[in-house]
């Protein structure tokens, strides 16, 4: 299945990768936080890590740690704009439910 990049969540990775002058794609994990249990966690990635899964969306790269990978296995990762409000969101098909903020989840 991997993890996917809406059109837009790709076109606004690519903006800050240009506006960073450098990277290949993003980093996409969880950690455990949160009153749900996980939290998601983000990052420029310049480089994958050894044993880092690689997944290619829109011409850019999602790495994920296989620590990771079973908790967001299918996820496509989005970017929605709802009036002034802006940001990534996660459509994991794993989630059983999240918190009332929706910053972590359980699976």
């Amino acid at each position: 299945m991997g993890i996917t990049l809406s059109d837009s969540a790709a076109k606004h990775v690519a903006g800050f990768i240009a506006k960073r002058g450098k990277g290949i794609g993003i980093r996409l994990g969880v950690r455990t936080s949160g009153c749900s249990g996980m939290a998601y966690k983000l990052e420029f990635v310049d480089e994958p890590e050894e044993g880092d899964l690689v997944f290619e969306s829109h011409g850019l790269k999602v790495v994920v740690d296989p620590k990771s990978l079973p908790y967001i296995e299918g996820t496509e990762l989005d970017f929605v704009r709802e009036g002034l409000n802006e940001g990534f969101r996660f459509r994991n098909p794993n989630v059983k439910n999240e918190c009332g903020c929706g910053e972590s989840f359980n699976v």
